[in-house]
């Protein structure tokens, strides 16, 4: 039986609830084009990059933009995500995050970020959690999004750990997806009925002990 010797971790949803942040600047810039956007709609962002994002949500307004008006009109909104995510503190990080890291490094188990996030570093900082991380795989660095495995499968080499050494923690559908293909256990953060493909599903990591990860990774 192989021995876990890498995690790799999404950001929004999973270390950081940024999911709010996002939801409030792209509603913003919906409103600016003349239409809304419900909250049900935008769960279909999830663990998705910013420009695929953004051309959902002007299918979904029936807007045509040109190629120079989406980019300026995403430039818009991470502005104003960033501006959210300044008033970030360690507080925000989720709760049982930190106590399941350090259970991790105590282990000698490394530890990786593999998110569609291009601000991932300084999310991370304004959190006081860079330190633990020996590789984050963003958005700056891939060059295809999830479910497409090439975030975790670059994560994997980063840390130097085979595919069948290393756990992902995802929140969201295509993530746990993009986990699977990569040959990885999918470990989901949220509900069973939603994240289907997981190996296994967790509310979060509040119960959730490295002895947990272990006892399942084993079956």
């Amino acid at each position: 039986m192989p021995a876990i010797k890498a995690c790799l971790f999404d950001l929004d949803g999973v270390i950081v609830d940024t999911a709010r942040f996002h939801y409030i600047a792209w509603r913003q810039l919906a409103n600016d084009l003349g239409f809304d956007l419900s909250e049900e709609e935008n769960e279909k962002l999830k663990g998705i990059s910013r420009m695929e994002s953004l051309e959902i949500i002007l299918a979904i307004g029936g807007v045509e933009l040109s190629e120079e008006e989406k980019s300026e009109r995403a430039a818009v909104k991470n502005t104003r995500y960033l501006e959210l995510c300044m008033q970030m503190t360690p507080d925000d990080t989720l709760p049982g995050v930190r106590r399941f890291l350090d259970e991790l490094k105590s282990a000698s188990i490394k530890i990786g970020l593999g998110s569609a996030s291009k601000n991932a570093k300084v999310i991370l900082d304004r959190i006081d959690m860079l330190s633990y991380f020996e590789t984050i795989v963003d958005g700056n660095r891939v060059t295809k999004g999830k479910p497409d495995p090439q975030v975790f499968l670059m994560g994997a080499a980063d840390l130097q750990t085979l595919p069948e050494n290393s756990v992902v923690f995802e929140d969201a559908v295509a993530g746990v997806q993009s986990a699977k293909a990569a040959g990885m256990l999918a470990v989901g953060i949220g509900e069973k009925s939603v994240l289907t493909e997981a190996d296994i599903v967790v509310p979060g990591f509040r119960d959730f002990q490295l002895a947990d990860l272990l006892e399942a990774f084993e079956k």
